[in-house]
């Protein structure tokens, strides 16, 4: 589960806002999600559903992001015009920098593949890079995987979660028919005029096979996210480095690189501020670049002529293979890096709306590296020998050191787009149980999901510096940064295609013709850059499996885990069976019980029970549920049923929380939030009780008769403690004889009058708070059988074991202090 940072305090923070929301709610359910005529019902109710409005509500989870739960849109949309440039400079420092960069290296490394020769071939190069620039970034991720987003949230885990909500394609098998009813699901029903949709629906639903292919889909091109974290900080850097060449003749390639990695440290060790911070203080840096990269290309395409427009025609891409093929395509490596930063174009997008992202790189970015790769074309076609530091040998003298500075700046901003888009699929994956649990900062008070995990950041920072020192070239890295750059580009091209299948039902040619063509476009780059692995792109691509395999075994090992709880709960039968036979006894206060079922008695319970001499008056299964949405409002975080009979004073709590929500408060502020949920869930079933007792007569008498007061300690003793025994009807009755007349009239007068009941329960649960609360957490860990294959054991007892040992543990979300803690360890043979 994703983790936030800590805060000063814990107290809620005022806001002035005064929208209000329409939600549905069920006609008989209350606000947490329902009530039930009977305990723990199995399965939800399907009733009417009407339209309410709700006023703004300040959800604690999220007082990081000081959110207004429900809301369901970005904070920037009702901006003035002074905003609308502030969020453009903000745009341009987070989104933009990577793709910004690319004219830095593009050519480079296509005319180290395919040597210029004449002409001709600067123009085929260019028309290259010039229609790749149209169909990849401005068509494909602009126009198209832009929409795709969920609810905001871009990425592969995030058009993963949108398809798990349309279609039942999660492999994690705790889904409920309540989570489809939060107002942020706006789910879209497939319409049964478009049969297709509806069998892919069905095909997804009932396919183990198609649920795992997507699965590892997903989880490479999660791994191939985090390796372009990796090798763009690299590329980027050096690339601008490389221009201290051209002006001082004295530097060699062992001085750029320990530039480059000073830089490096540097650009790691401000990560930490944050995304808003940082992306408004570098924002103006990568504005003025755009600038400088418009401005030396129109200045290139006065001085050397407007020949370079010719490449907008495609005849040249062709004469381009055709003079010599095996050059072209290996070239198409070199090619692929001027669309470089569209993944984290789309990834980024949580942090930014979808208009801005698309008005700003429509009508700034694309006008200037349009113009830069022009000027740069024109520049070669009139000096074809100076194939090396292209962009740098072709600026005029007379701004060559500010041009080279603004270029250092801009190459440190392009690293930061791809590592805010690592640390944002991470935590999408932390959420949906594909990727070990760390330390996650909430950089911004303000703006939700603008986040900043160390342990990621050191840890690229690492192996950036083992590229950088490895390779040594942006001839080497680049390759790599192609195979990373494709990889996700092929996943996101997939994962779109089942969404216009299935979500937004457009034509089927129409969709065919996307799929074809771009998958076979990728193909074809994808190529291209793996037939230079041998060297040393190798290392990305094991550095990838690595990542994939962490999250493979991580997903495996806690999917055998909850099937292994859901398996061995305890059952409803012996639940009602235990007082009387079991040396446990009833003590004042409020137990919560964290597990991972969101049916079911965990068998952790019965560990407590059998380690104990006594539980709490009150029991609260809390289960930590993520539901495959961005945010879950806060009047429909929680879901409360009643375990056993009333008179047990057990409940199930199940927490719903979006991929996109903040865990991370006070442990008093959690108490309060639950106890008041729970009180809004007894009075609403206590109104549905009254409802059927004036229409069914005295239905429930059965169940008031087992409330009790009376305590009985294992020796027989009677204490007036005013809670009851774990104990069946039978030995209610029979020790009910023995106790004082005074609690016998007691009972009698919570049967009479359901609102003394009804009362007499609310006061029992204050009476409860105020004795104590205490968190009883089991730790839960899973070894393989003797008897299980060699790799099973070698997943479950090492690797899995490993991850489990140095992850952050959910304890670390709830500031519990100690004396109000306490854990039981379980083992289960899987």
């Amino acid at each position: 589960m994703a983790e936030g940072s800590d805060r000063a305090n814990g107290g809620l923070v005022k806001m002035d806002s005064t929208e209000s929301r329409w939600v549905f709610q069920e006609e008989d359910d209350s606000e947490d999600g329902g009530v039930r005529n009977s305990y723990e019902s199995e399965e939800e109710d399907n009733g009417e559903q009407r339209l309410i409005r709700t006023g703004p509500r300040i959800d604690s989870f999220d007082v990081e992001a000081l959110e207004v739960p429900g809301v369901q849109r970005h904070d920037y949309e009702d901006f003035n015009l002074g905003g609308s440039l502030i969020l453009v400079l903000q745009t341009l420092g987070v989104v933009f920098g990577d793709v910004g960069t690319s004219p830095l290296y593009t050519f480079d490394i296509m005319f180290n593949k395919y040597p210029i020769s004449e002409k001709e071939d600067v123009l085929g190069a260019l028309s290259l890079v010039l229609y790749t620039l149209i169909i990849i970034p401005l068509v494909k991720y602009t126009l198209i995987v832009l929409w795709g987003n969920d609810d905001g949230e871009g990425g592969t885990f995030a058009l993963y979660s949108l398809i798990c909500r349309n279609a039942k394609a999660s492999l994690l098998p705790n889904q409920l028919p309540s989570d489809a009813r939060i107002s942020s699901f706006r789910l879209k029903v497939p319409s049964a005029e478009l049969e297709r949709s509806l069998k892919l629906k069905e095909h997804l639903e009932t396919s183990a096979i198609l649920k795992k292919l997507l699965l590892i889909l997903v989880l490479f091109g999660t791994a191939m996210v985090i390796a372009g974290g990796v090798v763009t900080p690299a590329m980027s850097v050096m690339s601008a480095v490389n221009g201290l060449k051209v002006g001082i003749a004295s530097v060699e390639q062992g001085e750029v690189v320990m530039i480059t990695v000073a830089s490096l440290i540097v650009l790691f060790s401000v990560q930490k501020f944050g995304t808003s911070k940082m992306g408004l203080a570098v924002g103006p840096a990568l504005f003025l670049w755009f600038c400088c990269l418009g401005g030396i290309g129109v200045f290139n395409l006065i001085k050397y002529g407007m020949t370079a427009f010719r490449a907008f025609n495609p005849f040249y891409i062709y004469h381009y293979f055709k003079k010599n093929p095996f050059q072209a395509w290996n070239a198409l490596g070199g090619c692929l890096l001027s669309a470089t930063g569209s993944e984290a174009m789309f990834a980024d997008l949580c942090y930014f709306s979808v208009r801005s992202v698309q008005l700003t790189f429509i009508f700034l970015v694309l006008p200037c590296l349009l113009l830069g790769y022009l000027g740069q074309a024109a520049f070669l076609m009139e000096n074809p020998t100076q194939n090396e530091q292209i962009f740098f040998s072709s600026m005029p003298s007379g701004v060559f050191w500010p041009v080279v500075f603004v270029a250092m700046i801009a190459a440190l901003i392009a690293s930061r787009a791809m590592t805010t888009a690592t640390f944002s699929c991470i935590k999408k994956a932390t959420a949906l149980g594909c990727f070990p649990r760390l330390k996650i900062i909430h950089t911004s008070r303000k703006f939700m999901g603008h986040i900043y995990i160390p342990v990621v950041n050191w840890f690229l920072l690492v192996f950036c510096l083992v590229f950088v020192a490895t390779f040594g070239s942006i001839n080497e890295i680049g390759n790599a940064y192609g195979i990373a750059e494709v990889g996700v580009m092929m996943v996101t091209t997939v994962l779109v295609t089942i969404i216009m299948l299935l979500i937004w039902q457009i034509n089927i040619f129409l969709v065919l013709f996307y799929f074809i063509f771009y998958v076979g476009l990728e193909l074809l780059f994808f190529s291209s850059v793996l037939g230079g692995v041998s060297d040393g792109s190798w290392v990305l691509l094991l550095f990838a499996a690595v990542l994939f395999m962490i999250m493979s075994i991580w997903n495996y090992g806690s999917k055998m885990k909850y099937e292994t709880e859901v398996k061995r709960k305890l059952s409803m039968d012996l639940m009602l069976k235990l007082g009387c036979n079991l040396g446990t006894i009833r003590a004042p206060g409020m137990g919560l019980v964290y597990n991972e079922l969101v049916k079911g008695i965990p068998a952790i319970f019965g560990h407590f029970l059998t380690t104990l001499p006594a539980i709490h008056s009150m029991i609260i299964f809390v289960s930590i549920k993520y539901v495959p949405v961005p945010v879950v409002p806060q009047n429909e975080r929680f879901l409360f049923r009643r375990v056993c009979p009333k008179s047990y004073h057990m409940f199930r709590c199940i927490a719903r929380y979006g991929y996109k929500d903040v865990r991370k408060e006070h442990h008093q502020i959690f108490e309060q939030l639950l106890i008041e949920s729970l009180e809004k869930f007894i009075r609403r079933e206590a109104q549905e009780r009254s409802l059927e007792s004036d229409e069914d007569g005295d239905s429930d008498s059965e169940a008031e008769t087992s409330f009790s007061s009376v305590l009985v300690a294992p020796n027989g003793s009677i204490y007036s403690l005013g809670v009851p025994l774990l104990s069946d009807h039978d030995c209610l009755e029979k020790q009910s004889s023995e106790a004082s007349s005074s609690f016998s009239q007691a009972i009698d007068d919570a049967v009479t009058d359901p609102g003394k009941s009804l009362e007499s329960e609310l006061s029992f649960i204050h009476k409860a708070k105020e004795s104590g609360v205490v968190y009883l957490l089991g730790h839960g860990d899973i070894r393989a059988r003797k008897d299980s294959w060699f790799f099973k054991k070698l997943v479950i007892n090492y690797f899995y074991a490993f991850l489990r040992k140095n992850c952050r543990r959910g304890i670390a979300t709830l500031s519990i202090p100690h004396t109000h803690l306490m854990q039981v360890g379980m083992t289960y043979m899987v």
